[in-house]
């Protein structure tokens, strides 16, 4: 099969298609074929030599695809069939014909959704909605700030967290990006952050009030905006690292709004958690993308033959939405 390699660490130019053997399921695990892969910021932080896969993971990126089923492990108790449309999220691989994948991470396609804008959906919805729902706990009438509008995580999240009846305030980097988060995905706020400071516009636009939950991709270029953006007891959940890992902290500002950080990441929690994530996400996100609460958002799709130019693209920031490789 075709699979996309990473080289060394470095740019787009580093990714390398290889035929290499197909992956065999093992016990547990359903084998699918392809059909179309997202591209994810974790992706390029592999890429670039900053997030290495965790131990026993494949080194072929993605981690999310769609595609159908094409073969079974030992061990499989999951009612699929062979030639079944579904999703996965995975540890790694994706970028691949064939993928082998724990049985607990595959769904199903949602109703209304074709096979290859599918592709877009399991690692964010699993992402937004493990740390918005179910670690942030994010209730109907709170405020949420959303960094990244525009991008996947933040595509998802604001149709989430408006579903579940939030205020929305988010930030992007464009007065065009500004414009889609408030016309196409229902953000109350929308902040252009090269222009504003963001704590200090979401207060003057929310009554005064900052986020209860803020869902960060930052990391500690935001840390101190973030922490003064926060409402008391509110949450700050951090996802990324785009702008670095050292920050400093104001601690007496963090006690006195008896606030809270919180750390995640998706990828290396063990199968059984992802497991729960997933079924989660089945019984809770797919019904919204079923009725139109939550409508996916794909801004481009490259076959893999032109894997360097969708990194290019991902790279150069102008995407709304996911990127797709298609397989």
């Amino acid at each position: 099969m075709k699979a996309v390699y990473i080289s060394e660490p470095g740019g787009p130019e580093v990714l390398e298609i290889r035929d290499v053997p197909a992956p065999v399921p093992g016990p547990g695990e359903v084998l699918i074929d392809v059909v179309a892969a997202g591209l994810n910021r974790a992706d390029v932080q592999q890429r670039r030599g900053f997030y290495p896969p965790p131990p026993g993971a494949s080194d072929i990126p993605g981690l999310e695809v769609s595609g159908r089923i094409a073969a079974f492990g030992p061990e499989v108790s999951k009612p699929f069939s062979v030639g079944d449309k579904v999703v996965a999220l995975l540890s790694g691989g994706g970028y691949a014909q064939q993928v082998a994948v724990p049985a607990e991470q595959v769904l199903r396609l949602p109703d209304g959704v074709d096979l290859v804008t599918a592709a877009s959906l399991p690692e964010v919805a699993a992402t937004v909605y493990s740390n918005l729902i179910m670690t942030a706990q994010l209730q109907a009438g709170e405020t949420v700030l959303i960094h990244g509008a525009t991008g996947g995580i933040g595509t998802m999240a604001i149709q989430l967290a408006k579903a579940y009846g939030a205020t929305v305030a988010t930030t992007a980097g464009t007065a065009e990006k500004v414009g889609t988060a408030k016309a196409f995905l229902g953000a109350d706020i929308a902040i252009n952050y090269a222009e504003e400071d963001f704590a200090e516009s979401l207060k003057a636009q929310n009554g005064g009030k900052g986020a209860d939950v803020i869902l960060d991709v930052v990391g500690a270029k935001y840390l101190q905006q973030n922490v003064e953006a926060l409402a008391d007891y509110g949450r700050l959940v951090v996802i990324g690292l785009q702008g670095g890992v050292k920050g400093e902290l104001n601690l007496g500002q963090l006690v006195s709004k008896r606030a809270a950080i919180i750390g995640t990441a998706l990828r290396p929690r063990p199968v059984a958690e992802k497991g729960v994530i997933m079924n989660a996400v089945r019984e809770s996100v797919w019904p919204m993308l079923a009725d139109g609460r939550i409508k996916p958002l794909v801004a481009k799709s490259f076959p893999l033959e032109q894997v360097r130019e969708a990194h290019e693209y991902f790279d150069s920031g102008e995407h709304m939405g996911k990127v797709l490789l298609l397989l």
